[in-house]
């Protein structure tokens, strides 16, 4: 019953949001009148009220957007509260997961394969309930008729035209951000005794073996890398290897001082009720050691940096004296 609307510009979700607020409400409001020829009764009922077009772009400020998922995630028939009609950008490609949510319309084809993917899967998020996606393209841009003459095909191969990151293989930045979860999830795929929530605890047990198995594959990829030369690539190596190394003997400190105050370790904190995570949040900012520091990971694209307050000082009623 909530229509989700998505485009490619501000311009045009504005020029949506007009047509939204004027055409579409004062046709609903007279909808009982269509009726077929020779139909008494008719088919349709007028809509005399029709909810505040909600706007989730980044002309809109923090707080209306969380005022905006609440409402999304309201019923329908909570009629104070209800949306019929949503307008986005690419704001909510991740990040948006509002299991109700279950019809948009995408205006246009999207600038990049992997944002169309991200977008349409924002919808029939309920495994019992499907989504369903509409797609409307304008016939006198050459890219939409050229989406369209090739719809079908598209969709059903459309993952082998997501395009490719452009982070840096083995960067110190890109160590930094994602090592850490890439390394325990290989460690808990590649060791059964490590699969289990808490098969954190394994580590002392298994930490030669799984230390063994990590380097191989990790120094691996590495070799697999281009570099510039050969210099580099064996400073990668020295890299990676340390941190693997590193990463290793945290995991064992943070899992001994847990079991020295009989406190138990998960992998995760939402899996069981009571053991503490090994890993945290990147945008955590409390740890009990240095330890946990190192095990942020990253559960979404958009939690890369803490928030900043941003102090703005109006010089424009400063009167400046002259004293030449």
């Amino acid at each position: 019953m909530t229509v989700l609307g998505y485009f490619n510009s501000l311009r045009e979700l504005g020029g949506a949001r007009r047509i939204l607020e004027e055409e579409v409400q004062n046709t609903i409001k007279a909808y009982g009148a269509r009726r077929r020829i020779g139909e008494t009764p008719g088919l349709f009922q007028d809509r005399k009220t029709f909810s505040e077009v909600v706007e989730l772009t980044s002309r809109v400020s923090t707080d209306k957007v969380a005022e905006a998922r609440r409402r999304l995630e309201a019923p329908f028939h909570k009629i104070d509260q209800r949306v019929d009609c949503a307008i986005a950008t690419n704001m909510i490609s991740v990040g948006l997961d509002i299991p109700r949510l279950g019809l948009m319309v995408v205006v246009g084809e999207r600038k990049t394969h992997a944002e169309y993917i991200q977008a349409t899967s924002r919808v029939g998020r309920d495994d019992e309930r499907p989504g369903l996606v509409v797609t409307l393209l304008n016939i006198h841009k050459p890219r939409d008729r050229s989406h369209y003459e090739r719809f079908r095909h598209y969709h059903e191969t459309f993952y082998r035209s997501v395009e490719v990151g452009s982070v840096t293989p083995f960067s110190a930045r890109a160590l930094d951000r994602g090592f850490a979860g890439a390394l325990v999830g290989l460690g808990r795929h590649t060791l059964p005794e490590l699969t289990p929530p808490q098969g954190a605890e394994q580590i002392a047990r298994v930490r030669p073996a799984l230390e063994r198995h990590l380097l191989e594959a990790f120094l691996a990829r590495v070799r697999q890398q281009p570099f510039a030369d050969e210099a580099e690539r064996e400073e990668r190596l020295r890299s990676v290897q340390n941190r693997v190394v590193d990463l290793l003997d945290s995991w064992r400190k943070i899992f001994d001082d847990y079991l020295g105050v009989g406190v138990e370790l998960q992998y995760q904190k939402y899996e069981l009720d009571g053991p503490k995570p090994l890993l945290l949040e990147m945008l955590e900012k409390d740890f009990e050691s240095e330890h946990h520091r190192k095990f942020r990971a990253n559960r979404s694209l958009r939690d890369v940096e803490p928030e900043v307050n941003l102090l703005l000082r109006d010089l424009s009623g400063i009167q400046v004296e002259d004293r030449a």
